[in-house]
């Protein structure tokens, strides 16, 4: 049963292969939330878009919108479904998705969409509302991904990464909270910079004397302390702390195969950086990962 008192599950749609695949995972999320799911298509050619062109009596919300039309009927009579509103909506999707997540617990929508090139990876849109939206926002990814390397950890599992000098509390609370709900255990990706290099009179760099091994006792017990609190909150979910050096982005990839998700954060704003940013380990996860991918705002603070 929905709680009335939570907030919906948004799934963005236009037609397309990408966005119906985003649709489905949208459809199991809700239900398992509990949650309503609206799925809501954004005209971005609506007339009054175009240039030089005089519009009157323009429906936003038009009753013939062909798109949530064929998806009212492929859903028609299918069981185990959520609670569903069908929105139309005329305008920019980036910045509609944008304002619509205000009032929205998720944003599910589809690595691309109709519009773009077809060698593109990732759409614009999907990257606009990773960047811009209120709510965590998750990104489904075509299924024909390849991941490289053979570290990938087996099993059912939620994959996030952990900064230990700089944690990310409300990426790992989300972690920790579908995983919990999902019945998994957690993966947490902790990447230390290795080799340690110190710059030179020469102007080169150098390997440090710094030990390895000690490095990677500091960071797995500092990893220890940030989680402390959460594992205390969710205890069933089972959590598996990998300590590993170098690139953190290369290593979430790795283990986004096989996994149900994978959580990453994006920048905070601040006063020498107001824009909002996904940064580099967010983009390479939304490129590259072989699972969805969640991206989780900042903490208001």
């Amino acid at each position: 049963m929905p709680n009335p008192h939570q907030q919906p599950v948004l799934a963005a749609v236009d037609g397309s292969d990408d966005s119906l695949r985003a649709l489905e995972w949208a459809l199991a999320e809700a239900d398992r939330r509990g949650a309503e799911l609206r799925v809501v298509h954004v005209r971005q050619y609506a007339p009054f878009l175009q240039a030089e062109v005089l519009v009157a009596d323009f429906d936003e919300e038009p009753e013939n919108d062909t798109v949530l039309a064929e998806l009212r009927k492929d859903l028609e009579g299918r069981e185990g479904l959520p609670p569903l509103e069908f929105i139309s909506r005329a305008g920019l999707p980036a910045v509609v998705l944008s304002e619509m997540s205000t009032e929205a617990q998720l944003l599910v929508v589809g690595s691309r969409g109709r519009g773009g090139f077809a060698g593109l990876v990732l759409g614009s849109n999907s990257v606009s509302a990773a960047r811009d939206a209120v709510c965590p926002v998750v990104v489904v990814p075509r299924p024909d991904r390849e991941v490289h390397g053979d570290a990938a950890a087996p099993g059912p599992r939620v994959v996030v990464g952990l900064k230990a000098d700089a944690p990310d509390h409300a990426t790992l609370a989300f972690a920790f909270e579908h995983a919990a709900g999902a019945g998994v255990r957690l993966q947490v990706v902790v990447a230390y910079p290795w080799p340690v290099l110190a710059w030179t009179a020469y102007g080169d760099f150098t390997p440090t004397a710094v030990d390895q091994e000690a490095t990677e006792r500091d960071t797995l017990r500092v990893a220890d302390e940030t989680l402390a609190e959460l594992r205390d909150s969710h205890p069933k979910v089972e959590v598996e702390i990998l300590v590993v050096p170098g690139d953190a982005a290369g290593h979430l990839v790795e283990q986004s195969r096989g996994a149900e998700l994978v959580v990453v954060g994006r920048h905070r704003r601040r006063f020498t950086r107001p824009a909002a940013m996904l940064g580099s380990v967010t983009h390479a996860a939304l490129l590259h990962a072989a699972s969805p991918v969640a991206v989780v705002p900042p903490d208001a603070d």
